[in-house]
């Protein structure tokens, strides 16, 4: 054999122990847990065949407590650049089979590098976490490295799509890279995310809690909000990574991605004329709105399952994938509390950022009251939301259904935020507050003095406020509504408005960065 082929067969045969992580024992446990190896998931993310590996042969640095024995190649995070439906966007997937795909400093050296090429390359980049955290045996050199991929997490902020997919383990300093990202996905049942583990919570505060009620996803789905999505299965979680993808630009130099349809511009919805109920405190579901007028009833909702008083998520009009925001009267009769403030407010803001035209689809009776709204701060977190829509410059059209009120009205994309185009439908009502409260507010002095006909004179004056203001006409009359539409026909209208701001351009001051009220 000549020793180009004996170095040739040595490279295939590194290769090839270095494609098996930790070794073959390890794999089958991550298999006993009902985990994929790190490779096995790129392999179901990638279209097949499109892998670049890089850095295969870096190994750890580290010659203390028995790390100098072992210098697996690799170390503990497979990463390189492939395409999903042909797109270009950069990977990562931590190795649990390495060291608990503990992080040491060349694996945070490794992943830097899939930043800083997804950044300069304007590409999105994608992270498959699952790890035990820091490398307790590197010190401060592991701290070192969370600091670094922080640093590149908030560099690519707002220029290209960062996408988080916890599939195991994330504790510490290891949630940090996660939150700093657009989405975070996880799976449920085998990831986890906290700062402070079970044992250090009872340790420290004495309560018993397990790793899943303290971090599961289920948790952070429902309640805390940092998993925007929530899957059953490993597969599941890709596919709802691919999926959001499509609705996305790789970068915020490029427009929203444009998918042909057969769904008809023109498509008339009847149902729609009929859906607002003639009480006006009887609930009804924004999801029909939604699927009746998005492409092909196909729409991807991300917080489902938080703050579900506010609905946002992705869909495509007209073949234009575009940002909802709607209102939910089924939930809360569809006020704006704190929760649903942050959630719409940060959608609202990456839409902004990725050239993503916003519809908005409003029935908002106003914010939610009381002490637990008010001490947790209502009201910058409500400004959140004011402050998200006046900043956006992107396409925004706003379709008042029914309700809205005070300044939830105005918090909703009016058109005082530079709404583009604003439509209402008849069955709008565009007020200070509903007529039951302003008519005690307004004749409570009158209806005090004369008893007896109290609840006459409460009836005569609700009358003459709904006539005057329980309508979409005063609004139009003063070009706060550029038009009262029919809710049949609201499809075709929003995409003809999308297709009129095709060209928008707008700016704000120059200043080095915003003070968003957080």
């Amino acid at each position: 054999m000549s020793l180009q082929s004996e170095n040739v067969q040595k490279l295939v045969q590194r290769r090839s122990t270095a494609r098996l992580g930790g070794g073959q024992k390890r794999i089958e446990a991550q298999h006993a847990k009902g985990k994929k190896t790190a490779r096995e998931r790129l392999e179901l993310l990638l279209d097949p065949g499109s892998f670049e590996e890089y850095d295969m042969f870096v190994q750890h640095r580290c010659t203390h407590f028995g790390m100098e024995k072992s210098h697996p190649d690799g170390d503990g995070v497979v990463t390189g650049c492939g395409t999903i439906d042909g797109r270009l966007v950069y990977v990562f997937a931590q190795d649990f089979t390495v060291s608990g795909g503990s992080l040491s400093k060349t694996m945070s050296e490794k992943i830097c590098k899939v930043q800083e090429m997804a950044l300069r390359n304007g590409a999105p980049c994608i992270g498959l976490n699952d790890s035990g955290g820091a490398r307790i045996q590197e010190g401060i050199d592991a701290l070192a490295g969370y600091g670094e991929i922080f640093e590149r997490n908030i560099l690519s902020s707002g220029v290209v799509p960062q996408i988080s997919c916890i599939m195991g383990p994330c504790a510490g300093g290891a949630v940090y890279s996660p939150a700093l990202t657009d989405f975070t996905l996880m799976v449920r049942n085998t990831s986890y995310m906290f700062l402070t583990g079970p044992a250090v919570v009872k340790s420290v505060t004495g309560e018993e809690v397990s790793q899943e009620d303290l971090g599961g996803a289920s948790v952070h789905a429902s309640k805390s909000g940092v998993a925007h999505f929530a899957a059953d299965t490993e597969e599941e979680a890709i596919g709802t990574i691919k999926e959001l993808l499509s609705y996305l630009p790789r970068n915020n130099r490029e427009c929203a991605p444009f998918r042909e349809t057969a769904d008809p511009v023109g498509r008339v919805e009847d149902s729609l004329n009929s859906l607002i109920p003639d009480n006006p405190n009887k609930a009804y579901d924004m999801y029909a709105v939604i699927n009746a007028i998005v492409d092909e009833g196909k729409f991807l909702e991300v917080h489902k399952d938080f703050a579900k008083n506010i609905i946002v998520g992705f869909a495509r009009m007209g073949g234009q994938s575009v940002g909802v925001v709607a209102n939910q009267p089924a939930v809360l009769a569809g006020v704006l509390d704190i929760n649903a403030s942050r959630k719409a407010a940060r959608f609202v803001r990456f839409c902004d950022a990725f050239n993503i035209p916003l519809v908005t689809l409003v029935d908002v009776p106003g914010f939610l009251p009381g002490t637990q709204q008010e001490y947790g701060a209502i009201i910058t977190n409500g400004a959140k939301l004011l402050y998200a829509y006046g900043e956006a410059t992107v396409p925004k059209v706003t379709v008042t259904l029914r309700k809205g009120y005070g300044g939830a009205h105005i918090v909703m994309s009016c058109k005082q935020l530079r709404g583009d185009i604003n439509y209402a439908w008849p069955s709008a009502q565009i007020a200070v507050m509903g007529a039951d409260g302003a008519v005690n507010v307004l004749y409570a002095k009158e209806m005090k003095e004369d008893p007896e006909h109290a609840q006459a004179i409460f009836d005569e004056k609700k009358k003459a406020y709904e006539e005057l203001f329980s309508n979409p006409y005063q609004a139009a009359q003063k070009g706060y509504i550029d038009d009262i539409i029919e809710p049949r026909n609201t499809r075709f209208r929003v995409i003809r408005a999308l297709a009129q701001l095709e060209g928008k351009h707008q700016e704000i001051p120059a200043k080095k960065h915003d003070n968003l009220p957080l």
